[in-house]
C-alpha cells in the first residue's frame, strides 16, 4: 500500500474508535467531568502500559519542545471540548469541530507551506453544510465563551496535526500518555469523588481506552502521511458514525436530518477521495519518510 492509502486507512478507523464514544457513555450516569477524569485516566494507564512494554523508546523518535508542544495541545483540545460542552450547545460545539479540516489546511499553508487544495476547501464546505443539517441549526444567542472554547479544541486540533507532522520523529505515544494523565489532572476538581458501579467502569475503561488512546494514536500515525486538511476531512466520519452505532445498539432513530447530512458529509469525502492526490511537496514528503523509519511499528 502507498504511504497515502496507509495514512488514510488509519484515519478512517480512528474515525471509527472516536465514534464508538457514545455508545460508551450510554452506559454510564455520570456527570461530564467525572466521565472526562475517568476516560483520561484509563487512556493514560493504557498507554503507559505500552510504552512499558515497548522498552526504553522506538529508535529514534523525538521528545524535546515540539513533544511537550504536542502534549499541551492534547490537553488543551480535550479539556477545551468537556468546558465547551458546560457552557453552550453541542450543536454549536460540532458546527465548529466541522472547521477542522479548513483549520488543518491554513495552519499547514501557514507553517509548513502545503498548498491550499481547493478540492480540500469545497469538501470542506459541503461536509460543514452536511453537519449543519445533522444537527440542525442551533436557535438563541448561544454562550460566546462555550463558542470560543470549541475553536481552541479545534485549533489545538488542528495544530497537533501540524506538530506531529512537522516533526516526523515524535514519540507520539508519550505525547499521548502525557497529554492523557494532564487531562486527568485537570478533571479531578470538579469529578465526582465517589467510585462508579462496575458496569459504569468498564464503560469508561472501554471509553478510554479505544475511544481516546487507540483513537489519538491511529489518527497522529495516520496524519503523519497524508496532508493535514485531508486527515481533518476523514475524521468527519466521526459524526456520521457516531449517531449510527447509537441507532444500531439502542434504537435511537437518527431522524431524516441526520441521514440527509450524513449522506452529505460521505458524499464529500468520496467526490475528494475518488482519485489518488498528487504529492503537493514531493521533497519534504521523502525527507519525512525517511524521518518516519524508526517511529513506524
Amino acid at each position: 500500500m502507498s504511504r497515502r492509502w496507509i495514512g488514510f486507512v488509519l484515519v478512517v478507523l480512528s474515525a471509527v474508535c472516536w465514534s464508538s464514544a457514545g455508545l460508551f457513555v450510554r452506559l454510564t450516569d455520570l456527570d461530564a467531568w467525572t466521565i472526562v477524569g475517568w476516560r483520561s485516566l484509563f487512556a493514560g494507564l493504557a498507554l503507559a502500559a505500552v510504552l512499558a512494554l515497548r522498552g526504553r523508546g522506538e529508535r529514534g523518535s523525538t521528545f524535546g519542545a515540539a513533544g511537550w508542544g504536542a502534549t499541551l495541545l492534547v490537553s488543551t483540545a480535550t479539556v477545551a471540548y468537556i468546558a465547551a460542552l458546560t457552557l453552550t450547545t453541542v450543536a454549536n460545539v460540532l458546527l465548529i469541530y466541522a472547521c477542522l479540516p479548513l483549520v488543518a489546511a491554513g495552519l499547514a499553508r501557514l507553517i509548513l507551506g502545503e498548498p491550499l487544495s481547493p478540492r480540500v476547501l469545497a469538501a470542506g464546505a459541503c461536509c460543514l453544510a452536511g453537519v449543519a443539517i445533522v444537527v440542525g441549526v442551533p436557535t438563541g444567542s448561544g454562550h460566546l465563551l462555550g463558542s470560543v472554547l470549541a475553536l481552541l479544541m479545534t485549533s489545538a486540533f488542528g495544530g497537533l496535526l501540524i506538530v506531529v507532522k512537522s516533526h516526523p520523529g515524535l514519540d507520539i505515544v508519550k505525547i499521548n500518555t502525557l497529554g492523557c494523565l494532564l487531562c486527568a489532572v485537570a478533571a479531578l476538581p470538579f469529578m465526582s469523588r465517589q467510585v462508579p458501579d462496575p458496569k459504569a467502569l468498564s464503560s469508561l475503561a472501554l471509553l478510554g481506552i479505544v475511544a481516546m488512546a487507540l483513537a489519538f494514536l491511529l489518527f497522529l500515525e495516520g496524519g503523519r502521511r497524508i496532508p493535514a486538511g485531508e486527515a481533518g476531512l476523514i475524521s468527519l466520519l466521526d459524526v456520521v458514525l457516531g449517531p449510527l452505532w447509537v441507532w444500531l445498539a439502542f434504537g435511537e432513530a437518527p431522524g431524516s436530518g441526520a441521514l440527509a447530512g450524513g449522506a452529505l458529509i460521505i458524499a464529500a469525502l468520496a467526490w475528494y477521495l475518488r482519485r489518488p492526490q498528487r504529492d503537493p511537496a514531493p521533497a519534504r514528503r521523502s525527507a519525512a519518510v525517511a524521518g518516519c523509519g524508526g517511529t513506524e511499528r
